[in-house]
């Protein structure tokens, strides 16, 4: 039986595509936690696990009280 990938990484996996693809753009929320437990039928501590996933190599930024946003990797850049 072929080995399935653990949902988190799914889910991280196709928030990078999305950005990647134009349609989060930098400094633009992402869908809460709530949203993205219900597209994806999976718990909070695994959507969770993606965000923070992407928020400690710096493709997202969470801001205390307002959420997590697409990172500006310009400002990195520079």
């Amino acid at each position: 039986m072929p080995y399935a990938a653990p949902l988190w990484r799914s889910i991280r996996d196709d928030l990078r595509a999305r950005i990647r693809a134009g349609l989060l753009k930098p400094g633009e929320k992402i869908p809460t936690t709530q949203k993205l437990m219900e597209q994806y039928s999976t718990s909070s501590a695994t959507v969770r696990r993606a965000v923070d996933s992407m928020i400690e190599s710096g493709e997202l930024v969470g801001r205390q009280g307002l959420g997590v946003f697409v990172a500006d990797t310009s400002e990195q850049d520079s």
